[in-house]
């Protein structure tokens, strides 16, 4: 009878050392697979400020080489430097002894650091050859003149712009405002006021900003409206209508008279789409809206936030609020140039990208970005209607302030309503999407400035215009 109870405790000891031995092992292999990144980014792990500290950073330029990020050793202490300041901080970030890291310089640290495993063939090679340990550069989508020109136009309003090639899904320019200084000793110097600033500098408005996107959302309306068959719907504006009880105007109480589609997308009338939303289903819709992206999680460079529609959507005020680009629905200004880049590009949304290369000290190419679908919004032909309604935007309609000389321009206006302006507390935003040109289309275009007086039209479609010149003059002198 003892050797029996001896044997049942030996066998629980047993299973039980087996149970934490299995434990260890699932523990271990989690911490290697999920758990270690965190532990090895941490701003207080002394250990990987001791590795940095031993490596020189590496470069980060834009697509033509411009330097944008370097590091520089003084009196043996390297630091950061951000030679054009404020220009790139919604994009690089910062890397800060202080503060830590943000944007690229936290997504790539590895990379700038060389612990890949490409990376370490070229520290190992340094070795050999008596220098100093260095990372990898990263070589930007980003167009330095493009991108200078983009933030000087903002000036100093709120908001954001994202350029980018509809064919490729590079990001040619991506500016945030407000902007701060990301070099160490600007960090130190004003960091109260960038943390607690009811401004929110340190926002990139670009990747994590959520507006509702007003009239701009009436490309991926008529989408919808024309994939089901109601792209000869006609309507006439009296300058509102009453939808359940809900009354919709347009903007200044207009009334344009009969309308079919272009002409209402031209004219942006709210009356029509308020009434195209008692005939177009709503599932058809949040379909579209989220074959353009909205729902979904964006697969990007730098964190962005989710874009966004009711899924369920049975109150008709709601779905006449969400057709004209109100209601339950917020979108990131990248999200709202990639639905325009999508029209532009036959109906596919190209993956968006920042970094097109990475290089080691010598310039070799380590790793080169391709090209790749993200999804189809819609097929050729259907783009193909959407974008000659968007010409006509820009010819005839509220977007002409977008237009340039010699060059067919396709866009869409928006005034959205937020928190603020629906209780009268504030003014709308102003929106403008386009791209160009239009029968091949070298760029697409999403501004959005915050609280303005003026519309979409007047505000926003005049700094779309001048950036998509500028990339075009500039692609036309090569």
């Amino acid at each position: 009878m003892k050797k029996s109870t001896t044997n049942n405790r030996i066998l629980q000891i047993f299973i039980v050392i087996n149970i934490l031995f299995l434990s260890l092992i699932i523990y271990l292999s989690y911490f290697e697979l999920y758990g270690k990144e965190p532990i090895m980014a941490n701003n207080y792990n002394r250990r990987l400020k001791a590795y940095e500290d031993g490596i020189v950073r590496g470069q980060i330029f834009d697509r033509n080489g411009e330097v944008l990020a370097e590091t520089k050793i003084v009196d043996g202490i390297s630091n950061r430097n951000y030679p054009y300041k404020r220009l790139y901080a919604h994009i690089i970030g910062y890397n800060s002894n202080i503060y830590g890291k943000t944007l690229l310089e936290a997504r790539y640290n590895d990379t700038l650091l060389g612990k890949n495993a490409l990376g370490f063939v070229g520290n190992a090679m340094s070795l050999v050859k008596g220098e100093d340990k260095t990372g990898n550069n990263l070589i930007l989508t980003i167009d330095h003149s493009l991108q200078a020109k983009a933030r000087e136009l903002m000036g100093d309003n709120r908001g954001a712009i994202v350029a980018i090639n509809p064919k490729t899904g590079e990001i040619l320019a991506m500016v945030s405002t407000p902007d701060y200084n990301p070099n160490e000793s600007s960090l130190r110097e004003n960091w109260s006021d960038l943390s607690t600033g009811e401004n929110s500098p340190l926002l990139p408005r670009a990747l994590i900003g959520l507006y509702p996107p007003g009239s701009t959302f009436k490309v991926v309306t008529t989408v919808s409206a024309i994939e089901v068959g109601l792209d000869d719907f006609i309507a006439e504006d009296t300058g509102s209508v009453v939808i359940d009880g809900k009354t919709f105007s347009n903007a200044g109480d207009k009334a344009y008279g009969e309308l079919n589609m272009t002409s209402a997308m031209a004219y942006s009338s709210n009356v029509y789409f308020s009434k195209l939303s008692e005939v177009l289903d709503s599932k058809a819709l949040i379909s579209t809206a989220e074959k353009a992206g909205l729902n979904k999680n964006l697969d990007f460079d730098l964190p962005t936030k989710k874009s966004s529609i009711n899924s369920v959507i049975d109150s008709k005020t709601e779905f006449a609020a969400t057709v004209i680009g109100q209601g339950e629905l917020l979108v990131t200004p990248l999200q709202m140039a990639l639905i325009c880049a999508g029209i532009a590009n036959d109906g596919v949304i190209m993956k968006p990208y920042l970094v097109k290369n990475v290089s080691d000290r010598y310039d070799t190419i380590l790793t080169t970005t391709l090209t790749k679908e993200s999804g189809v919004l819609t097929d050729p032909e259907t783009a193909e209607i959407v974008k000659e309604m968007m010409i006509e935007v820009v010819k005839n309609g509220t977007g002409k302030r977008a237009s340039i000389s010699e060059v067919i321009v396709a866009g869409k206006t928006g005034t959205a309503q937020n928190e603020k302006s629906s209780q009268g507390q504030g003014n709308d935003h102003a929106w403008f999407i386009g791209f160009a040109p239009a029968s091949d289309p070298e760029i697409a275009i999403a501004v959005i400035i915050e609280n303005q007086e003026k519309d979409g039209g007047q505000l926003a479609a005049p700094i779309a215009g001048k950036i998509m010149a500028e990339w075009i003059n500039k692609n036309n002198k090569k």
